[in-house]
């Protein structure tokens, strides 16, 4: 195998890689092995025809595209070794030449990590991020516990009113059709929750239990039904269920139910504590993050298209995994927000850049200040994934690869790079 190297604009690279005719003729003879049975050639049974065979009666480059396939798996990764470069996307391979008895020769496009120029990074100036904790602070945390405490009260003497919890039957048309998803039957609704459309909600305060009722809404004209979209709907309701929600008193009694503690005033003492270090953690993200976007703002480096789009599939994928988590399936997501994969991408591009830039720059940091990760910090962070994964750090260490080894210690000198930023710079 031989290589060329040819820098290109915007930190685009093209190699260049011929495969010696000898080596390509290998690549030919492994596609006719594990193709051959396809072929039925008379005289021979399937699988039995010889190379030369099966080339002269479909033709010499039967084989060219499996061959070359093969070409490029055994050839790239080396040449991506041999060019010295530091490759940050797919190759977008071109055959250039492939005959019988010649060198087989393929061009791979390439996007190439950018170098960073860094501006002021130490000392800059942020705002610095509050981490005082109100009293209106622990008041609300009191009345979100309170209300997680709560119980639901049946009501038979009064009709709807806001903030109740009700159980519906719905059935809903438009102009007099009815359509997907607009019929259920003991519906959970809270009125005031707007997790319906328009003024859905509002239409059933004052019915009475039992009672049926006509709603008269428009969908949005962004909806995701296109088919629904801006158009007026009825839906006949049947209110089927009334409760209210009854709140704990807020007392020594509460407190001693909910907590440890004997009294109220202990209780919220000790939520306090809490929310005060709960707060102090992301007052010190806060800060970082600020600190990190005003020096990436202050680098310049010229980010190649295929890297950014890498990222972007990147960051597709995740996002597949997260609904998929979650119990709903990619294309069951995008057909029901009536997104496409092109707007997906084009959402998340902004992201991509972001996330692209700061671990460039942060990089860039760790090496004009000679950030080197020691085995010793290495380890400390192998013995705390190993208490994650409840595991033996000696074995987690055995499991991973050099790839894994070589990525675990550039993120590592990436947060001490950030620490080193957010230690040098001035919160005001």
């Amino acid at each position: 195998m031989s290589l060329q190297v040819e820098k290109l604009e915007k930190n685009m690279a093209k190699l260049t890689v011929e495969v010696s005719a000898q080596q390509f003729e290998e690549c030919i003879k492994t596609a006719y092995k594990k193709n051959k049975s396809r072929f039925a050639i008379p005289g021979f049974r399937r699988g039995k025809a010889p190379l030369n065979m099966i080339e002269k009666m479909y033709g010499v480059g039967v084989f060219y595209e499996d061959a070359a396939e093969e070409a490029i798996d055994h050839t790239y990764a080396d040449a991506m070794k041999e060019s010295e470069l530091e490759i940050v996307s797919r190759p977008e391979v071109s055959i250039v030449q492939i005959e019988k008895g010649k060198p087989f020769i393929y061009s791979a496009m390439v996007a190439v990590k950018p170098e960073v120029t860094l501006g002021e990074y130490k000392g800059i100036e942020v705002e610095k991020a509050s981490d005082e904790v109100t009293d209106e602070d622990v008041a609300a945390e009191l009345v979100k516990i309170q209300n997680q405490n709560s119980r639901l009260i049946t009501i038979e003497d009064r009709p709807v009113q806001d903030g109740d919890q009700t159980v519906i039957d719905f059935d809903g048309s438009v102009d007099g059709v009815p359509f997907d998803g607009g019929k259920a039957e003991d519906y959970p609704l809270t009125i005031g929750s707007h997790s319906f459309i328009d003024n859905f909600e509002e239409q059933l305060i004052g019915k009475n239990k039992g009672e049926e009722c006509q709603v008269n809404v428009t969908f949005p004209e962004e909806y995701h039904a296109k088919d629904l979209a801006g158009k007026p709907a009825v839906f006949k309701v049947t209110i089927k269920e009334i409760k209210k929600k009854e709140l704990p008193v807020l007392d020594d009694e509460f407190a001693s139910e909910v907590s440890e503690f004997e009294t109220l005033d202990e209780y919220k003492a000790d939520l306090r504590e809490k929310l005060e270090e709960k707060k102090k953690k992301e007052a010190a993200t806060e800060n970082e993050d600020k600190v990190v976007e005003a020096v990436v703002a202050n680098a310049t480096m010229d980010i190649p298209e295929p890297m950014i789009d890498s990222q972007v599939e990147t960051l597709v994928q995740d996002y597949a995994r997260r609904m998929q988590s979650q119990g709903i399936s990619f294309d069951q997501y995008m057909e029901y927000t009536g997104m496409t994969i092109d707007s997906l991408k084009e959402q998340m591009r902004p992201q991509a850049v972001k996330r692209i830039e700061t671990r460039l720059v942060l990089e860039a940091v760790a090496k004009a200040e000679n950030i080197e990760v020691t085995e010793e910090r290495i380890d400390e962070e192998l013995k705390k994934m190993a208490e994650a994964y409840k595991m033996e750090a000696d074995k987690l260490k055995e499991y991973m690869g050099d790839f894994e080894k070589k990525q675990m210690k550039q993120d590592i000198a990436v947060q001490e790079a950030v620490d080193f930023l957010v230690a040098e710079a001035k919160l005001v």
